[in-house]
């Protein structure tokens, strides 16, 4: 009879093997989980830079007035997600507009150099909270 504690050995042993593997699968849960959400800021501060780059070509293109609305020679008036701001009149202008009621902001400049080139960069965020320490930067440049 020296068989007494064998079964309650296996069974501790069986038992740490399946806490071992469930904790090793929880892990991995919680890190798929935090990859996915990083991922989806990062998508949010993309899609607030390309709606920032693609109000700037509106007003610098086919602005309803017939000239670009960043023209060195005067300022305008601009119109970017329902929120207006005065741009133009110099060689580089910067405009911020948030979306309301979501966080994501963009910061857009706009540069009209003396050769004719053009270039805007358009920097999305997916918070407006500067101090925030999951903030996601995201930038789309344009020139031409």
């Amino acid at each position: 009879m020296n068989n007494q504690g064998l079964t309650l050995f296996i069974a501790i042993v069986v038992m740490g093997t399946i806490l071992l593997v469930a904790t090793g699968m929880v892990n991995l849960a919680v890190r798929q989980a935090l990859i996915s959400a990083s991922s989806r800021e990062s998508q949010h501060a993309f899609y607030a830079a390309d709606t920032g780059i693609e109000c700037a070509l509106f007003w610098d293109v086919q602005n309803p007035l017939g000239i670009s609305a960043f023209a060195t020679s005067t300022g305008s008036q601009i119109n970017c997600n329902n929120q207006t701001m005065t741009v133009g009149g110099v060689a580089t202008s910067t405009f911020t507009f948030n979306f309301s009621p979501d966080p994501f902001c963009v910061t857009v400049t706009v540069n009209k150099g003396p050769t004719g080139i053009t270039r805007i960069e358009s920097k999305g965020y997916n918070t407006c909270d500067a101090s925030n320490s999951r903030r996601v930067e995201r930038a789309v440049r344009a020139v031409y």
